[in-house]
Protein backbone atom coordinates (compact mmCIF):
# COMPACT_ATOMS: atom_id res chain seq x y z
CA UNK A 1 0.00 0.00 0.00
CA UNK A 2 3.00 2.16 0.65
CA UNK A 3 4.44 1.76 -2.11
CA UNK A 4 1.14 2.46 -4.23
CA UNK A 5 0.94 6.30 -2.58
CA UNK A 6 4.64 7.00 -2.90
CA UNK A 7 4.04 5.67 -7.18
CA UNK A 8 0.62 7.97 -7.25
CA UNK A 9 3.08 10.82 -4.85
CA UNK A 10 5.71 10.43 -7.11
CA UNK A 11 3.23 10.52 -10.68
CA UNK A 12 1.74 13.94 -9.13
CA UNK A 13 4.98 15.63 -8.53
CA UNK A 14 5.85 14.97 -12.10
CA UNK A 15 2.64 16.21 -13.46
CA UNK A 16 2.91 19.56 -11.74
CA UNK A 17 6.22 20.12 -12.85
CA UNK A 18 5.36 19.46 -16.13
CA UNK A 19 2.82 21.72 -15.78
CA UNK A 20 4.81 24.43 -14.05
CA UNK A 21 7.25 24.12 -17.33
CA UNK A 22 4.23 24.91 -19.32
CA UNK A 23 2.66 27.94 -17.75
CA UNK A 24 6.47 29.28 -17.42
CA UNK A 25 6.73 28.69 -21.36
CA UNK A 26 3.52 30.40 -22.13
CA UNK A 27 4.12 33.84 -19.84
CA UNK A 28 7.47 34.07 -21.04
CA UNK A 29 5.64 33.92 -24.67
CA UNK A 30 2.97 36.31 -23.08
CA UNK A 31 5.21 38.58 -21.52
CA UNK A 32 7.75 38.95 -24.93
CA UNK A 33 8.78 42.24 -25.22
CA UNK A 34 8.49 41.98 -29.50
CA UNK A 35 5.28 39.82 -29.56
CA UNK A 36 3.29 39.22 -26.66
CA UNK A 37 0.86 41.44 -24.37
CA UNK A 38 4.68 43.23 -22.76
CA UNK A 39 5.00 44.73 -26.07
CA UNK A 40 1.97 46.17 -26.56
CA UNK A 41 2.19 47.38 -22.81
CA UNK A 42 5.62 49.20 -24.10
CA UNK A 43 4.08 50.54 -26.70
CA UNK A 44 1.08 51.80 -25.30
CA UNK A 45 3.29 53.66 -22.50
CA UNK A 46 5.41 55.43 -24.97
CA UNK A 47 2.36 56.96 -26.71
CA UNK A 48 1.08 58.13 -23.65
CA UNK A 49 4.05 59.74 -22.81
CA UNK A 50 4.18 61.16 -26.25
CA UNK A 51 0.20 62.68 -25.64
CA UNK A 52 0.96 63.94 -22.35
CA UNK A 53 3.97 66.40 -23.72
CA UNK A 54 1.97 67.25 -27.22
CA UNK A 55 -0.84 67.89 -24.49
CA UNK A 56 1.09 70.02 -22.27
CA UNK A 57 2.77 71.91 -25.05
CA UNK A 58 -0.79 73.03 -26.65
CA UNK A 59 -1.85 74.06 -23.17
CA UNK A 60 0.89 76.35 -23.28
CA UNK A 61 0.06 77.46 -26.83
CA UNK A 62 -3.80 77.67 -26.05
CA UNK A 63 -2.57 80.05 -22.67
CA UNK A 64 -0.11 82.12 -24.77
CA UNK A 65 -3.05 82.86 -26.89
CA UNK A 66 -5.82 83.56 -24.65
CA UNK A 67 -3.53 86.33 -23.20
CA UNK A 68 -3.15 87.58 -26.54
CA UNK A 69 -6.39 87.48 -27.35
CA UNK A 70 -7.61 89.07 -23.75
CA UNK A 71 -5.13 92.28 -24.39
CA UNK A 72 -6.25 92.68 -27.80
CA UNK A 73 -10.37 92.63 -26.51
CA UNK A 74 -8.97 95.32 -23.68
CA UNK A 75 -7.49 97.33 -26.47
CA UNK A 76 -10.71 96.99 -29.10
CA UNK A 77 -12.63 98.16 -25.95
CA UNK A 78 -10.26 101.33 -25.10
CA UNK A 79 -10.57 102.10 -28.93
CA UNK A 80 -14.18 101.55 -29.19
CA UNK A 81 -14.66 104.37 -26.00
CA UNK A 82 -12.91 106.62 -27.76
CA UNK A 83 -14.43 106.22 -30.87
CA UNK A 84 -18.07 106.41 -28.99
CA UNK A 85 -16.69 109.90 -27.30
CA UNK A 86 -15.58 111.48 -30.81
CA UNK A 87 -19.17 110.49 -31.96
CA UNK A 88 -20.84 112.13 -29.08
CA UNK A 89 -18.23 114.87 -29.41
CA UNK A 90 -19.60 115.37 -33.30
CA UNK A 91 -22.82 115.98 -32.15
CA UNK A 92 -22.02 118.65 -29.98
CA UNK A 93 -20.67 120.97 -32.77
CA UNK A 94 -22.82 123.56 -34.86
CA UNK A 95 -24.24 122.79 -37.48
CA UNK A 96 -23.18 124.80 -40.56
CA UNK A 97 -25.22 127.37 -42.03
CA UNK A 98 -26.79 125.22 -45.09
CA UNK A 99 -27.20 128.41 -47.15
CA UNK A 100 -23.37 129.36 -47.44
CA UNK A 101 -22.09 125.53 -47.23
CA UNK A 102 -24.72 124.06 -50.32
CA UNK A 103 -23.77 124.99 -53.86
CA UNK A 104 -26.23 126.63 -56.03
CA UNK A 105 -29.26 124.53 -56.73
CA UNK A 106 -29.33 123.99 -60.51
CA UNK A 107 -25.57 122.82 -60.05
CA UNK A 108 -26.31 120.82 -57.40
CA UNK A 109 -29.25 119.13 -59.13
CA UNK A 110 -26.97 119.16 -62.58
CA UNK A 111 -24.29 117.46 -60.53
CA UNK A 112 -26.25 114.78 -58.70
CA UNK A 113 -27.86 113.52 -62.51
CA UNK A 114 -24.27 113.80 -64.19
CA UNK A 115 -23.24 111.16 -60.99
CA UNK A 116 -26.61 108.85 -61.37
CA UNK A 117 -25.74 109.10 -65.13
CA UNK A 118 -21.97 107.73 -64.50
CA UNK A 119 -23.14 104.95 -62.06
CA UNK A 120 -25.46 103.69 -64.53
CA UNK A 121 -22.75 103.32 -67.29
CA UNK A 122 -20.76 101.44 -64.86
CA UNK A 123 -23.67 99.50 -63.48
CA UNK A 124 -24.21 97.96 -66.90
CA UNK A 125 -20.76 97.71 -68.34
CA UNK A 126 -19.38 96.07 -65.09
CA UNK A 127 -19.15 92.73 -64.21
CA UNK A 128 -21.67 90.81 -61.46
CA UNK A 129 -20.24 90.97 -57.87
CA UNK A 130 -20.80 88.52 -55.29
CA UNK A 131 -22.28 90.03 -52.46
CA UNK A 132 -20.45 89.81 -49.14
CA UNK A 133 -21.30 87.08 -47.16
CA UNK A 134 -21.44 89.58 -44.13
CA UNK A 135 -23.96 92.29 -44.95
CA UNK A 136 -24.66 93.33 -41.35
CA UNK A 137 -24.57 96.42 -39.37
CA UNK A 138 -20.91 97.99 -39.33
CA UNK A 139 -21.17 99.67 -36.01
CA UNK A 140 -23.83 100.19 -33.71
CA UNK A 141 -24.36 103.09 -31.81
CA UNK A 142 -25.48 102.70 -28.22
CA UNK A 143 -27.59 104.96 -25.76
CA UNK A 144 -25.88 108.17 -24.20
CA UNK A 145 -27.69 107.08 -20.96
CA UNK A 146 -25.71 104.56 -20.44
CA UNK A 147 -22.62 106.07 -20.49
CA UNK A 148 -23.51 109.09 -18.52
CA UNK A 149 -21.85 109.32 -15.24
CA UNK A 150 -24.36 110.81 -12.27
Amino acid sequence: MDLIADILLAAGALGAGFYCLVLSRRLKSFNDLEKGVGGAVAVLSSQVDDLNKSFAATRKMTDMSTQELEQLTHRAEAVAQKLELMMASMHDMPEVQAASAAPAPQAAAEERDALAAAYESEATHAEPVEEAANTGVMFKRHSRERNRVA
